[in-house]
């Protein structure tokens, strides 16, 4: 009816997309998820407009009866709002419900971890697509962060031929999203893909590197995208390449391959080699130091006319008010990602610029996150590519030399 109102639920633990590596759900394990992914929309959709109506009614009020001012910075309204009891609660039965989503992912791995390692063997062994690298060091901001709660964060191994980090990643990715990624939770990799063939739809690139794999999920849309490339995916964790090469397998993809290297130094790769260099959702979790060095590298590895492209939250700006740029800083200080609020405040466009490419040539645009419409059908606004509530992800980037001639017009415009 015209006037009854949709309630905006996730779909259920069910619908996730299904792959021979991955891990298999029994009715207790779907049910802890369906909970979970749940009460995670439940705390961002609900319960934390009670943030804002915290910070108008009381936290603001009081901070401008103290001060004299308005808070000038959004440090100092999270300060503020930490002392606050309903945003302090609402803050731990967050941190409380990313905490458990990653103890019933490793739960759920671990009950079936010798199926998953052998299931990996069989895919992996042998293969040259798979490629490790003894010599290559964890930086401190991988080994010294558990990111996103998750206990020995991306590169820990508890046995030889271990998956389990890469299992409970991908197992996990559909609650933590509210499965607004799809399925396979590679709504960033196909966001990044359709934007490429829609805007530079003459663009054959032949050589793509993604930096900061993890399992794949978002190198591997892209592999689909553009078949005849060859698609490199760099991590310097083994267990989510083991686990990310047996995937893509597993899904069928072969035009894609899995390396151990660290994105600040990319020495085997020579001057010149790719035509596309990109991250999804990696540089936050970076140093400011280790970044800088990256640019670079992606500078020297980029051919002439090649794509850099880096898909993040926005940046905080002048136009960003500050209770915004608070609220956003929650992961920051909450959900063990400690790099991500000195990134979103830099002038990336200068980083770039410091690392070689032309400030002429850097771009700002967004990109939606394609989720599945047999799981997010299209809203009653009547418009195919609004599957509901995919997000929308920022997207900075710059062309080496210049964009491809056919398309630089509408890159600019």
């Amino acid at each position: 009816m015209a006037d009854e109102k949709v309630i905006d639920i996730p779909p259920a633990y069910t619908v996730v997309g299904k792959h021979d590596m991955m891990a298999k759900a029994n009715h207790d394990e779907t049910a802890r998820f369906n909970y979970l992914v749940n009460m995670n929309k439940y705390l961002s959709s609900v319960l934390g407009a009670g943030n804002k109506l915290a910070y108008d009614t009381r936290v603001l009020p009081a901070f401008e009866k103290t001060h004299g001012r308005q808070p000038n910075h959004r440090h100092e309204i999270r300060r503020a709002m930490m002392l606050d009891p309903y945003h302090r609660l609402w803050s731990a039965m967050r941190r409380n419900t990313m905490e458990q989503r990653q103890q019933a992912g490793r739960s759920l791995v671990l009950r079936q971890i010798d199926e998953l390692v052998e299931k990996a063997k069989s895919y992996n062994e042998g293969a040259e697509t798979l490629v490790f690298d003894d010599s290559v060091e964890l930086p401190r901001y991988v080994a010294g962060v558990d990111h996103h709660c998750m206990p020995g964060s991306y590169h820990t191994e508890l046995f030889d031929e271990d998956v389990s980090a890469g299992a409970n990643y991908d197992a996990g990715l559909f609650v933590t999203t509210g499965g607004a990624l799809g399925a396979y939770a590679d709504g960033g990799g196909q966001a990044v893909a359709r934007w490429a063939r829609n805007e530079h739809p003459d663009w054959q690139p032949k050589r793509i590197l993604d930096i900061g794999a993890t399992i794949g999920h978002n190198a591997v849309p892209i592999a689909q995208a553009y078949p005849d490339a060859e698609v490199v995916a760099i991590d310097v964790s083994k267990p989510v390449l083991r686990y990310g090469h047996a995937r893509a397998k597993a899904l069928g993809v072969d035009n894609i391959s899995f390396v151990q290297m660290s994105a600040e130094d990319l020495s085997k790769f020579e001057d010149n080699s790719f035509d596309w260099v990109q991250t999804t959702m990696f540089l936050h979790e970076t140093s400011n130091a280790s970044m800088r060095r990256m640019m670079a590298e992606f500078h020297r590895v980029l051919k002439p006319g090649g794509l850099m492209l880096h898909i993040e939250q926005p940046q905080y700006d002048d136009e960003m008010p500050l209770y915004e740029q608070f609220i956003r800083d929650w992961d920051a200080f909450n959900n063990n990602e400690p790099f991500w609020s000195k990134l979103h405040e830099l002038d990336l466009d200068e980083v770039f610029a410091d690392a070689g490419f032309s400030h002429n040539e850097c771009f700002h645009t967004g990109v939606r996150a394609w989720a599945d419409p047999e799981i997010f059908p299209p809203s009653q606004t009547g418009d195919e590519e609004d599957h509901g509530r995919a997000a929308v992800w920022h997207a900075l980037g710059a062309w080496k030399e210049g964009a491809p001639a056919a398309s630089k017009e509408k890159e600019v415009a």
